[in-house]
């Protein structure tokens, strides 16, 4: 099937490399972002949550109102807003930029202090229920004809509903994420799309199998994205210079205690374990910089447990076949982010985002004359 190409945007420039510099929220930054994206090929662009960053769904409506075809996804923490609100916010804003073009990504939550910046004290585990519990009254508030009552673990509702529904019949969709206990079967349950962090391919293979296996026992089918940092040049020799330069920018940075992590506007109170899914690819880092002939942990293994840090270094056909080989696993969904945010995004639209498209079109053509 097609792939789809995600990017990620955030309200003003920084990564583990690159220092913020301008305002928390630059509104021409944001559209400017967007429209690269949109020029790039890409698809559809996640908006980041944390505790501390801009509100996603104006960054999100901002996106929308600045392209013509993007779509986005929002990524939501449950547990703050009531899943009636939240599937009237979203069906809303379908309606209002065209229809098709909103997606929703839910996020448990790895930290257990950025949680609490916002008031939610409560254990890992009863959050993973929480969120289950959250995309079950989301998905019937969204496609209800009738009122409805509620009574469950974390919620109760008495005549619940929505008079907006999706503004299409491919309705609003449902992305989630994480491998802690309770993880897979919250997502293979409720999620239409189950979102996996860059670990190397045995790893996602394993996650493959034992998610579709809980899905397929549910009677659902579910797809899969993977998220990585590609780092491309004209030769190989170059991609990795300029990994090496990435990384020493990126020490600089954090011996001068500066921060260009554009979702971490407040600093953690204390370390802590994070997201099981985040600690793997600690893992993988401890066992070598480079998995893979070409997945790169090096900025993985530098700044700690921060979520989506691992790359694959390259020639543009060399990082798309490296992506590619996860596509052969049923990956049909690839985020990608730069350590140069916008200029990445600009230079992946020259080369590595038509190449992965006909790359697996490619695949495609073959499977389909193997059936034959």
């Amino acid at each position: 099937m097609p792939i789809e190409l995600l990017g990620m945007i955030a309200t003003t420039a920084g990564s583990e490399s690159k220092a913020i510099s301008g305002p928390v929220v630059d509104a021409d930054y944001v559209r400017e972002f967007s429209r690269a994206h949109e020029d790039a090929g890409f698809d559809r662009v996640l908006i980041g949550y944390s505790a501390s960053s801009p509100d996603g769904f104006a960054v999100a409506s901002a996106a929308l109102h600045a392209t013509e075809r993007l779509k986005v996804l929002i990524a939501h923490r449950p547990g703050f807003v009531p899943p009636t609100i939240v599937a009237r916010k979203l069906a809303t804003l379908d309606h209002l930029t065209g229809g098709g073009r909103v997606a929703i990504h839910h996020i448990t939550g790895g930290s257990e202090a950025d949680q609490r910046r916002d008031g939610d004290f409560s254990e890992k585990n009863d959050r993973y229920r929480r969120t289950g519990e959250f995309i079950d009254v989301l998905r019937r508030t969204l496609t209800a004809d009738e009122p409805f009552d509620h009574d469950g673990e974390f919620y109760r509702f008495e005549g619940a509903y929505s008079g907006v529904k999706p503004a299409t019949d491919a309705g609003i969709p449902i992305f989630f994420g994480g491998l802690s206990d309770g993880a897979v079967e919250v997502g293979a349950k409720g999620a239409d799309v189950y979102m996996l962090f860059g670990e190397p391919l045995d790893d996602v293979a394993e996650h493959v199998r034992t998610i579709r296996a809980a899905a397929a026992k549910e009677g659902r089918r579910i797809e899969f994205s993977l998220s990585t940092r590609p780092i491309i040049a004209d030769t190989e020799e170059e991609a990795w210079a300029k990994a090496d330069r990435i990384y020493a920018r990126t020490e600089e940075l954090l011996a001068a205690q500066q921060d260009g992590n554009t979702l971490a506007f407040a600093r953690p109170l204390r370390r802590e374990r994070t997201a099981v899914s985040a600690d793997r690819l600690q893992e993988h880092a401890k066992r070598g910089d480079v998995h893979d002939e070409r997945l790169w942990l090096g900025i993985t293994g530098l700044t700690g447990p921060s979520g989506n840090s691992t790359a694959p270094v390259g020639t543009p056909a060399q990082v798309a076949e490296a992506l590619l080989k996860y596509y052969d696993l049923g990956v049909t969904r690839f985020l990608i982010r730069g350590f140069d945010p916008l200029g990445d995004v600009r230079d992946w639209g020259k080369e590595l985002v038509p190449l992965l498209r006909e790359g697996a079109r490619q695949r495609d053509e073959r499977s389909a004359e193997q059936v034959a």
